[in-house]
């Protein structure tokens, strides 16, 4: 008898539909799997026999073909194997689903004992099933709550295989969606607070402006001086994540295998800070089969980048594009993938080896020793960073600072403000921060009359800026100004948003 059940492969951070024909016939009791598979696939076969035995089903004997189709896609992973083990069993008629096999995809690696074991990627997988018009998916127990997030689809989850019959019987019913219930979670007090920063009112105000424009930003200093401290709580000054960027971020952490079941959607922006042994394909994505890196990983938040020159230069160097695209781009033999990788980039380092330069009473490199330290960030990366911020040594009276300081509710409220102007600005136009504004974007909506031309021109010429260099101080003083609710940049805005580069030209001049 011939019988066929849909399935889902996954292919990069895509859902694509897979066949799952199987035809039991008479000859010599054998069962052969073909389509491209790869060796996981292959080894579904050992895995639902004896998945099928334990559970009580006996298959008879008879010559079984399974074919996974289309052909010309390789399928890789173990989630066919819910799908393989149902085709064998409607084959060999043992069980009876109904119309079900039509309108539901069936996603699901097996165990030995017939209970069904979560796989990476449903959260996409069970997108894709709706969006090619499938009513239903059936999924191992453990991924149903992720499965659910998505609205206009039936999600049932089995624990094992001998829940199979219940199916068509309506026994088991689908988990209700309850995506907007969960996004609700999110509120609630944050770990850490701009209110435990003393002191460095420029690094504060740094994060600030890098916050509301979603630029980029790079933190100079000496050891100590609270780089990390004030990296680590920018995510806190960001505005809540939404609905939509949220089931974007949590279908990069499905791909990836670091949803769980009690943990199915990502509820706050994510704060990713890589060692920096990092490889290049562990930070932008990639390898042989293809997957998110850490720039995905970071997607909608913030990727910190601590000790940034102790990187390797393949990783940093990697990084260009995709903070030019917003996307990281693979292409690989078997096809092309894309990833997101719409981030903040924050990072932080010492001026030196020893982190004491330009101190000479503490610093004991030589200036080719500094000079090769500072070279491990490449001009080209530093074009890309629209802040540049020295970190001044911590005053002893703002260790001791006993004060009240601005919490990071108050900060995040003006960068609300300050986001909330932009998105009017460029309203219909599909850019949403100003660090995104094109050159044709930044002549129409950063004018300038003719006495901040020309101040902005001085500037250009001393410091000898790129003309990308040049654009970005146009963004982040659009920023600034949008920060004190002003609707034209002023000559202030642009010495702040110039400011903000004198440590690249004190540092790497």
């Amino acid at each position: 008898m011939y019988s066929k059940i849909n399935a889902m492969a996954l292919f990069g951070m895509e859902g694509v539909l897979i066949r799952v024909e199987c035809d039991a016939s008479s000859g010599l009791p054998e069962m052969s799997m073909v389509g491209f598979l790869g060796a996981e696939v292959r080894e579904a076969k050992d895995r639902v026999r004896t998945a099928l035995k334990n559970t009580g089903f006996t298959l008879p004997p008879r010559h079984v073909t399974v074919n996974l189709s289309p052909a010309d896609i390789r399928k890789e992973g173990t989630s066919f194997d819910l799908a393989v083990a149902s085709a064998l069993l409607l084959s060999a008629e043992l069980i009876d689903l109904g119309r079900l096999p039509e309108e539901a995809v069936f996603i699901g690696e097996l165990g030995l004992d017939g209970s069904l074991i979560p796989v990476s990627g449903i959260l996409t997988m069970v997108g894709a099933a709706k969006e090619a018009g499938f009513r239903c998916c059936v999924v191992p127990a453990g991924n149903a709550a992720e499965g659910s997030l998505v609205e206009g689809i039936d999600v049932i989850g089995l624990r094992n295989l001998t829940e199979l019959p219940l199916l068509a019987e309506g026994k088991i019913p689908a988990l209700p969606c309850r995506i907007r219930e969960r996004l609700a979670e999110a509120a609630g007090s944050d770990e850490v607070d701009f209110a435990e920063v003393n002191g460095q009112s420029v690094m504060r105000r740094a994060a600030e402006v890098a916050a509301a424009g979603m630029h980029n930003l790079l933190f100079v200093g000496t050891p100590g001086s609270g780089k990390t401290m004030i990296a680590r709580r920018i995510p806190t000054i960001l505005p809540s994540i939404s609905l939509e960027e949220s089931l974007e971020v949590s279908k990069v952490y499905s791909v990836c295998g670091l949803l769980s079941e009690e943990h199915p959607l990502i509820l706050r922006r994510p704060f990713r800070s890589p060692h920096h042994t990092v490889s290049p394909y562990a930070l932008v994505g990639g390898g042989s089969k293809p997957k998110p890196g850490e720039i995905s990983l970071a997607d909608r938040g913030v990727l910190f980048l601590d000790e940034l020159p102790e990187f390797q230069k393949a990783a940093l160097e990697a990084l260009r594009q995709p903070l030019e695209d917003r996307e990281v781009h693979i292409a690989r033999v078997q096809g092309s993938f894309r990833f997101p990788a719409d981030v903040m980039l924050v990072a932080a380092m010492n001026p030196c080896r020893c982190g004491y330069y330009p101190d000479r009473n503490r610093c004991h490199c030589s200036d080719a020793e500094v000079s090769a330290y500072l070279k491990r960030v490449s001009r080209p990366l530093l074009d890309r960073l629209d802040l540049c911020v020295e970190a001044p040594t911590l005053r002893y009276k703002d260790l001791v600072h006993r004060g009240k300081n601005e919490s990071s509710a108050e900060i995040r409220a003006r960068v609300e403000r300050a986001r909330a102007r932009q998105a009017e600005r460029f309203a219909g136009s599909g850019i949403r921060f100003n660090s995104r504004m094109s050159g044709k974007e930044v002549r129409t909506y950063c004018p300038l009359d003719a006495e901040k031309e020309n101040y902005l021109k001085r500037i250009f010429e001393i410091k000898g800026l790129s003309a990308r260099a040049y654009h970005r101080i146009l963004k982040v003083a659009r920023t600034i100004a949008d920060l004190a609710d002003r609707e034209n940049i002023s000559l202030e805005d642009i010495a702040e948003a110039a400011g903000y580069r004198g440590s690249e030209e004190k540092f790497w001049r």
